[in-house]
């Protein structure tokens, strides 16, 4: 028996050997699911945003997923399947998945999805951090759980970023990792107040969007929410060229860029206590 259990220790010794110097195969890693886009949507809920354009916002999304031409596209890729995460922003403080990553293979799943998001209750918080809705959305990738052959961020807001980092930086990285950032400026309201702006299309052009084909598609009427969401989603999952009057470079001349720190120089002057005339 002595002469057995030293054996079965030598036995033990150089298996753990063999095995820690690489000589055994280790367990095949777990294969990711194959999807054609991985989609963040990254929707601005700031209080700048009337409860009826919340609402308003919210409905074009379900709308578009409950869309024949969205479905048919969506399974009309190489791999038949998307995978989409929904989530809301605000400040520095707010970012919150109303959705959490769901592939989406037909027009069961997709309406399953909108059934889902059109229940679900809507955030309301302070302040307009585009960069770290960025930031936070280029981090969503890592959990998918899926492998896509392009990752988007497909960000909406009525206002430009006023808190957190400014916005150049962050869209310059996520673009330098491969991430497209479309852009979808909410202008359905006069730019009168202090914190406004009057070409946030502009605004979004130069320091939000970013990549490959990316592309910005402004909502200028209450009108225009469920046609100018469902014309966004259909380039994005389609992964279609869009029209050159959305794509950044055809805008206007490139010499002419908007300020895309005016967020953060409208909220020092306001935390300073001036205010225009």
């Amino acid at each position: 028996m002595i002469g057995f259990s030293l054996n079965l220790l030598r036995f033990c010794f150089w298996a753990a050997l063999v095995v820690a110097s690489g000589l055994l195969p280790s367990a095949p890693a777990l294969a990711q699911t194959a999807v054609d886009l991985e989609l963040v949507i990254a929707v601005d809920v700031s209080l700048s945003m009337d409860l009826d354009e919340q609402r308003l916002q919210r409905d074009g999304y379900v709308a578009a997923f409950r869309d024949p031409e969205i479905q048919k596209a969506i399974v009309s890729g190489p791999n038949g399947r998307i995978a989409v995460i929904y989530m809301e922003w605000a400040g520095p403080p707010t970012q919150q998945v109303v959705i959490p990553w769901t592939v989406i293979d037909g027009a069961q799943a997709a309406h399953a999805l909108a059934d889902r998001l059109e229940v679900a209750p809507i955030t309301r918080a302070r302040m307009t951090s585009i960069s770290t809705a960025l930031q936070y959305s280029g981090r969503l990738f890592a959990t998918s759980g899926v492998k896509g052959i392009r990752r988007v961020i497909d960000v909406s807001g009525d206002g430009p970023n006023n808190a957190g980092m400014p916005v150049l930086s962050i869209r310059d990285e996520l673009v330098a990792n491969g991430i497209v950032i479309n852009g979808l400026p909410i202008m359905v309201k006069l730019a009168q107040g202090f914190f406004d702006v009057a070409r946030l299309d502009l605004y979004y052009t130069d320091g939000v969007i970013g990549g490959t084909g990316s592309f910005m598609s402004p909502i200028k009427e209450r009108s225009e929410f469920q046609t100018a969401t469902r014309r966004k989603l259909l380039l994005e999952i389609a992964g279609r060229e869009p029209p050159p009057r959305l794509i950044r470079a055809q805008l206007r001349m490139p010499d002419d860029p908007s300020d895309c720190l005016v967020g953060e120089k409208q909220w020092r002057h306001y935390m300073d206590g001036r205010f225009p005339n």
